[in-house]
């Protein structure tokens, strides 16, 4: 059984609104507002070395009793620090509060369905029509390996890239973005278009092109 002063929350799910809210929740009980930047790390699976991480967790709380380390896009760890986090989690430093934040769950997956009976679990609303508002969505949080992927599997389901496109240009205009970082997305978006019409590249490698900058565009926080 999970004992419930387990340091290790488990957020399973594509619903970010809703896990933001929790995590919200989970850093206004544990952290004071005069030392939260200094007691907060938020680390993202594709970037993310085991070292790195190690010292992430070891690193002492701050005038607090306890840090907190998010690991965003956990399914896209490296396979060896998926093992040292499946390892970790049975006898996790009391000082820091671990948060892994997936997509999705599946019993097959070793990793998920292994740190779950050590952590607190929360479940959020996962999508389940692959669409190109779903690939925009990916890459408005940032999340080029899903987003990649999600974009190999609608060309693969026989999606045209030009309804690809024309998904990602809804969803930067409705983003609502301004300024410099929405020029660059709307450059980025005409540029693919330029080069799949013209036929400078082919349509698949333009989009990985344009999913790649517009991931590249949005502010990490």
């Amino acid at each position: 059984m999970v004992k419930s002063q387990n340091p290790v929350y488990l957020l399973i799910g594509q619903d970010s609104l809703s896990k933001d809210v929790k995590i919200k929740g989970i850093k206004e009980e544990f952290l004071s507002s005069d030392t939260a930047d200094f007691n907060l790390d938020v680390l993202y699976g594709p970037d993310l070395n085991l070292k790195g991480l190690q010292e992430k967790l070891l690193s002492l709380p701050l005038k607090a009793t306890r840090r907190i380390v998010i690991i965003r896009q956990a399914d896209e760890l490296k396979p060896q620090i998926k093992d040292f986090l499946s390892a970790y989690v049975k006898k996790p430093y009391p000082s820091v509060l671990l948060i892994v934040d997936i997509e999705r769950f599946s019993p097959k997956d070793s990793f998920a369905a292994g740190i779950a009976p050590y952590a607190q679990v929360s479940r959020f609303k996962e999508s389940g029509r692959l669409d190109a508002f779903m690939l925009g969505r990916q890459i408005d949080a940032g999340r080029p390996g899903y987003a990649l992927a999600t974009l190999h599997q609608l060309l693969s389901n026989g999606e045209k890239p030009e309804r690809i496109l024309g998904g990602l240009r809804h969803a930067v205009e409705a983003a609502r973005v301004s300024g410099p970082q929405a020029r660059r997305r709307l450059k980025a978006l005409l540029v693919c278009d330029t080069d799949i019409k013209t036929g400078k590249l082919r349509p698949d490698f333009a989009l990985e092109r344009l999913v790649v900058k517009l991931c590249a565009s949005v502010k990490r926080f």
